[in-house]
C-alpha cells in the first residue's frame, strides 16, 4: 500500500485527534478541528451541528464514551481541498463504520462533515 498523499495524512491526523479523550473533553480542541459548518450524522440517526456536538461532549457530566479504537482507516483526496475517510471504530463493543469529509480552510484541515452506521457483523468487510 503506497503512503497516503499530505492531505489525506492531514485528515487522517485530524480524525485520530477527535478519537482522544482529551480533546474530545476540550471545547476549544474540538472548534481547532471542527469547520464552522460541521454537520454530523450521529449512530443514532440524529442531526447534530458543530455547536450541539461541542456541547454535548463538553458538557459537565458528558458520558465518556470509552476508549475508541480505529480500524480500516482509508482515504481518497477528492480534490485539493476536499477528503474523504472511512473507517471502523470500537468502543465496549459497540462498532461503527464511519464516514468523514475534511475540507482545507485557511486555518487548515477541519472536519466538514461525519456519519456513523452501526454494525453488528460484517463479513463482507473483513477483506
Amino acid at each position: 500500500m503506497s503512503e497516503p498523499s499530505p492531505a489525506v495524512a492531514a485528515a487522517i491526523e485530524g480524525e485520530l485527534r477527535l478519537l482522544d479523550p482529551v480533546v474530545r473533553a476540550s471545547a476549544d480542541l474540538l472548534a481547532s478541528l471542527l469547520h464552522p459548518e460541521f454537520r454530523e450524522i450521529g449512530t443514532g440517526g440524529r442531526l447534530r451541528d458543530r455547536e450541539s456536538v461541542i456541547e454535548a461532549l463538553t458538557a459537565d457530566g458528558a458520558p465518556s464514551p470509552g476508549p475508541l479504537t480505529a480500524s480500516r482507516m482509508r482515504g481518497a483526496e477528492l480534490c485539493p481541498d476536499l477528503v474523504h475517510l472511512t473507517f471502523d471504530t470500537e468502543s465496549r463493543g459497540l462498532r461503527s463504520h464511519r464516514s468523514s469529509l475534511w475540507r482545507l480552510t485557511g486555518e487548515g484541515w477541519r472536519l466538514y462533515f461525519h456519519q456513523a452506521t452501526p454494525f453488528t457483523d460484517d463479513p463482507a468487510g473483513e477483506a
